[in-house]
Order: structure tokens, then sequence, then C-alpha cells
């Protein structure tokens, strides 16, 4: 008679083992309770909402979506909307790269003092910095003397729209730049300057193509701060209807007016247009972060 022997199989004889399992499934246990309890309040408070306006702006079926959307006051509204965003783009864009690689690559007086100044509109509430472009260029203000006899009209007209615009949005490529060029050191930069490079040759041939994923983070997050701003424009524009109203704008005025639909609808193309340059910042991130690793 033969006895077949199975494989041996191994005992914990570990001091204490049993607890060490316990303890192991108690933190799992943990770790999927705060996951969930994330998950629930993340929709709670983001998709709760937007499944709600989503609704709200499909109550009265497509052809009330179509004769909102062409009406002349929305497409006025998204119109100097864009337009706003279109200057603060070009404005923060430039000045904010130049300022991040002259805070990254030169040391001088003053530049703890400026590296600080950078974060001033983050902490700033937008209808003070309203307020302060009110008291600049309003009636009696410092400057309006100067403006008002050249014919120019900053306070509730466009140039202050755009204004208060760029000042909120000036720290996001300069935040979104200046990490990357630190990371990226200066050996290329003196490398191309050895080789008789000029500054603007070192700029477009070196530079840039090493910050062009920090450089678009920024772009998208200003694009996306910029077409959802209402505290500061709020405060000079006036509120003219079909002339200094913006699509933020727009969505206050026809709650006020009892007009819910145009209103829920325009705040979900508001909402659809910032979900699009939310996911085109997570992929910017993504491709920056290769990039900086690779």
């Amino acid at each position: 008679m033969s006895v077949v022997l199975g494989p041996p199989r191994l005992v914990d004889v570990t001091p204490g083992g049993e607890e060490m399992r316990r303890r192991g499934r108690r933190r799992a246990l943990v770790r999927s309770a705060i996951v969930a309890v994330c998950l629930l309040y993340l929709t709670v408070v983001l998709l709760g909402p937007l499944v709600g306006i989503f609704l709200s702006a499909f109550r009265e079926g497509l052809p009330k979506i179509g004769e909102t959307l062409t009406s002349p006051d929305v497409r006025h509204a998204f119109f100097l909307t864009f337009e706003i965003t279109i200057v603060t783009l070009l404005v923060t864009t430039t000045f904010g790269a130049v300022t991040a690689w002259v805070l990254v690559r030169h040391r001088f007086v003053g530049r703890r003092i400026l590296n600080a100044l950078v974060e001033l509109p983050l902490a700033m509430s937008p209808v003070t910095v309203g307020l302060a472009c009110v008291l600049l260029f309003g009636r009696g203000g410092w400057f309006e003397p100067w403006f008002t006899a050249r014919g120019i009209q900053v306070i509730f007209a466009l140039p202050s729209m755009i204004l208060v615009t760029i000042f909120i949005c000036i720290p996001f490529v300069i935040r979104s730049v200046a990490p990357v060029l630190d990371e990226l050191g200066t050996e290329e930069e003196d490398a191309a300057r050895t080789l008789g490079a000029s500054t603007l040759q070192t700029l477009f041939r070196v530079i840039l193509p090493n910050i062009r994923w920090g450089l678009f983070y920024g772009i998208a997050l200003t694009t996306a701060r910029s077409i959802g701003e209402i505290g500061a424009v709020l405060i000079v524009s006036g509120m003219l209807k079909g002339q200094t109203e913006t699509a933020t704008i727009y969505v206050l005025t026809a709650f006020e007016e009892r007009m819910d639909a145009e209103g829920y609808i325009v705040a979900l193309t508001l909402a659809a247009i910032s979900i699009v340059m939310l996911l085109v910042i997570e992929i910017s991130k993504r491709r920056k972060i290769k990039e900086v690793m690779g």
C-alpha cells in the first residue's frame, strides 16, 4: 500500500500572524470607506448640480435650446466673452512666459517681491479687483480725466472688462511655466548660446519647445478662468444688455428676469466648455509630467 504525499503545507509560525492579517483587513476596509465617501462627496457636490442643469436645460426640448442659442442677446454675450478671453490669452501668455523666465533664470533686487506679487490675484476677491478698477478709471478716478480728454471710455465698456480679466488671470501661465523651466535647468540654453545662437533663436528653438506643455497647461487654465469670470466683470461692466453683457452675466440676469430656461441653457453651454477645458488641462498635465520625467 503506497501513500501519496501532497506538497508541504506552509504553517504560519510568525508570532501574531493572525493579528497582522486582521489589521490588514481593517486597513483595507478603512481605505474602501474613505474612497466611497470621497466618491459620494464628488457625486453630490459636482455631478449633482451638473445633472440638474442638464435636465433643466432640456426640459423644454431642443427647439427652445436652438431658439436661445441663436437669439441676438445670447450670441452677443458669447461673442463678448470670447473676445475678452482671446485678448486675455494673448496678453497673459506673452507676458506670463517672459515673467516666468525672468523669475527662474535671473537673480535681481526685488525678485522675491515680484514672485510674491504674482500670487496677489489669487488672494484678492474679484469684487475687490473690480472696485479697484472703478477707483482708477471711474468717474473722479485717478486716470479718468486723461482718458476722458481723449474720448476713451474705460468703465462700463470693453477695456475695463479686459483689464480686470487679465489681472485675475495673471498667475496661471507664470505658475505653469516656472516649474518646468526650473526642472529643465540651463544646459541646453547655455549650449545654444555657446554655439552662437541669439536670444530670439534660443527662445524659439530651445526654450519654447521645452516648455510647450507647461505653457499649454497655463493657457487652458487661463481660458477656463476667463470664460467663467463674473465678480470683477460684473462691477465694471454696468450690465448693459446687448453691450457689456457676457455669458455669465447673461445667466445672472436671465434668472432675475424669470427666464429660467434660457439661463439654464447658457449655463449648460458654459459648463460644457469648462468640461472640455478640464479634459484639455488633464491631457496637457499628463504630457507635461511625462516630458519632465522623461
